[in-house]
């Protein structure tokens, strides 16, 4: 089993920067491919970015590709998402995830096991 949790959500104006972290506990973490999502008010959840383990597999949603980053730490067990050039459209509850699978995938139904979200605003 796999325990996730969120945290570095925030109020930022637009264009600013924030990362968030998520922090990783269970005896299965290492192996699985962690992903992040978001889910903005009124809308369906939506596929943000993922990598596998090894971090040789990942996937990138194309609304965030050029302004996030993300990043397994050395003993894998915490997920960064680096996100810079906020816009107001990146409002949304942020997303942990993770799937038993060994590639990166963008679709949530894969994903297993989830945090509690961190919330992201963005003001013009």
């Amino acid at each position: 089993q796999v325990q996730l949790v969120e945290s570095g959500g925030g109020s930022v104006q637009a264009g600013g920067s924030l990362r968030l972290s998520c922090a990783a506990s269970g005896r299965t973490f290492s192996r699985h491919v962690m992903g992040w999502f978001r889910q903005a008010p009124g809308k369906e959840r939506e596929f943000v970015a993922a990598i596998s383990w090894s971090g040789g597999s990942t996937a990138v949603a194309d609304s965030v590709k050029d302004r996030f980053t993300f990043s397994r730490d050395n003993t894998q067990n915490t997920l960064y998402l680096q996100m810079n050039s906020l816009k107001p459209e990146d409002t949304a509850v942020y997303y942990c995830a993770a799937s038993a699978g060994i590639i990166a995938t963008r679709w949530q139904n894969e994903y297993k096991y989830w945090g509690q979200g961190t919330q992201v605003t963005v003001s013009s």
